[in-house]
């Protein structure tokens, strides 16, 4: 029987170094590169820490490491080995954190000097074509979303989210209402970081569950939860199981009766790009990650950009500053008209994230962007009913219904018949230099892993994802030995968690790994 070379799961095996941190492979006096005396220049300036309070001046040097470039080389290229990614392998298995192709072409734009050496300090006039590059963002933003400003300054979708719990809360102060309005409305299924901000902007969470038939939050429920101490609806759709809620200007319309505001996660937007907008659904305010769908590697890739906008009635809340155009087409940083006190993040964004999202929109267009979308919901659709195929593996919901750009799926039945559930699995796939995701807690979803192909990848690369999971399914069922000792070939084994509960054992600085964890990790002879 012939195979496909181009859908077979890989022989794999993962690089693995007994790599020591920085700090133990620094030797005193090692250099990496002799830094010239000061010149005549620096006697001109004085003394720099002239100014500086004596309580704020070290008494000693920070004790940083000191090595040759030929060992900072040789430890991060060893890391390097240690770590798949999108670049590396089908990285379908990521979930809701949508890992897609970021054009090369891209990064060269993100790391040309032209770009990384600018300082964030530098005078608006010396950084025009960077300050265009944010102002065309924003324009592009707007026409997608429909919305009227946006806020690029925010590192990431969790702080865009802290950014709009703070419009919010700062606009029902404004009204007046913060003794009446002190509840926020969101869902289950909707990302994690909404209560948490809600609650940290000192509202009470009402959470909406879904219907346990279709998946989508329970109307009725909805409508329950809403009334005249309604500040806020923040909800995604469509929601982290993938299923389109097209009741969502009913809700909207419903929160707005009661004097509330509509806030659209869309941190992924990868199955509506150019299709369906916020201003249209009802929405004053929306976030994108502009480090998924609009192709920037993902946040934990590093950098993140979470961009967030408003209707033009919450302009004035918005955090300043914002980049505007004077009539002579010179661009610069506005402070009026928008909240000088209300700042999520110093400067003025991510700046090489903004570049790869206005590179990615300005080389697909309009229509391009449609496309997008139209191939993410058929990839995932393709790969929907591939899945739904292997014994064990099921899609809680919407029987019989397509979905949009990911799913939720379940491996309880596997987890039955066998005693190997996700955690299991996802020690294993790595052996095949894979990766699979669970999914946000609480597990509403039993034993869930959440798939996400996004317009990337081809049905060969998604067959080669199946074929993987088609092998752990069977493994499971005639070995599942191989699954509970898994992973065999890959970096490390398993992770003990407990460390991650328990802040005495934490150790987040050097100073700390030593205080804590002396001659708790040497080196293996």
């Amino acid at each position: 029987m012939k195979t496909n070379p181009k859908t077979e799961p890989r022989d794999f095996h993962q690089a693995r170094w007994d790599e020591p941190i920085l700090f133990q492979l620094s030797s005193p006096g090692e250099r990496g590169v002799q830094v010239p005396a000061p010149g005549p220049a620096a006697a001109a300036c004085g003394d720099p820490l002239r100014d500086l309070p004596e309580g704020m001046r070290r008494k000693t040097p920070p004790a940083l490491p000191e090595m040759a470039q030929m060992r900072v080389l040789r430890h991060y290229l060893r890391l390097s080995q240690e770590n798949l990614g999108a670049d590396l392998n089908v990285d379908i298995g990521q979930g809701t954190c949508t890992m897609k192709y970021s054009p090369k072409i891209n990064d060269q734009f993100a790391a040309s000097p032209k770009l990384a050496e600018l300082h964030p300090l530098q005078d608006p006039t010396t950084v025009q074509g960077a300050l265009e590059i944010l102002h065309e963002t924003e324009r592009f933003l707007k026409e997608v979303s429909g919305l009227d400003r946006f806020c690029l300054q925010p590192g990431g979708g969790s702080q865009a989210i802290l950014g709009i719990g703070s419009v919010i809360r700062n606009w029902v102060d404004a009204q007046g209402l913060s003794g009446q309005k002190d509840e926020i409305v969101t869902t289950i299924f909707s990302h994690p970081s909404n209560p948490a901000v809600a609650k940290i902007k000192g509202f009470k969470v009402v959470t909406v569950y879904p219907d346990p038939v279709t998946g989508r939050p329970d109307l009725e429920a909805f409508k329950a939860a809403v009334n005249e101490r309604t500040a806020a609806l923040l909800i995604t759709n469509p929601e982290d199981i993938g299923i389109y809620n097209p009741h969502i200007r009913e809700m909207t319309d419903l929160v707005h009766s009661v004097g509330g505001l509509c806030s659209y996660d869309q941190a992924n937007a990868n199955g509506i790009l150019g299709i369906t907008r916020a201003k249209e659904a009802g929405f004053d305010l929306c976030f994108f990650n502009l480090h998924k769908t609009f192709s920037s590697p993902h946040g934990c890739g590093g950098p993140g950009s979470g961009v967030f906008g408003v209707r033009e009635h919450l302009v004035p809340f918005l955090p300043a500053p914002v980049v505007d155009k004077d009539a002579q087409g010179r661009f610069f940083l506005q402070y009026q008209g928008v909240d000088r006190e209300n700042r999520i993040k110093d400067y003025y964004g991510v700046l090489p994230a903004i570049v790869r999202a206005y590179a990615w929109i300005l080389s697909l267009g309009d229509e391009g962007l449609r496309e997008v979308a139209r191939v993410s919901i058929l990839n995932n659709n393709y790969i929907f009913r591939k899945i739904l195929q292997i014994p064990g593996f099921e899609a809680p919901y919407a029987k019989g219904e397509h979905r949009m750009e990911q799913v939720r799926y379940s491996m309880q039945d596997l987890m039955d018949a066998t005693g190997c559930g996700i955690g299991d699995v996802q020690n294993r796939i790595f052996d095949y230099g894979m990766h699979i995701w669970s999914s946000h807690e609480p597990w509403l979803v039993p034993q869930p892993f959440t798939v996400e192909p996004t317009e990337s990848y081809s049905a060969e690369e998604m067959d080669e994802y199946v074929a993987v999971l088609e092998r752990i399914a069977r493994e499971a069922r005639e070995n599942p030995e191989t699954l509970k000792h898994a992973p065999h070939r890959s970096t490390i084994h398993h992770v003990d968690h407990d460390v991650l509960e328990d802040p005495k054992r934490w150790a987040i600085t050097w100073r700390a790994y030593q205080r804590k964890y002396r001659g708790y990790f040497e080196p293996r002879s």
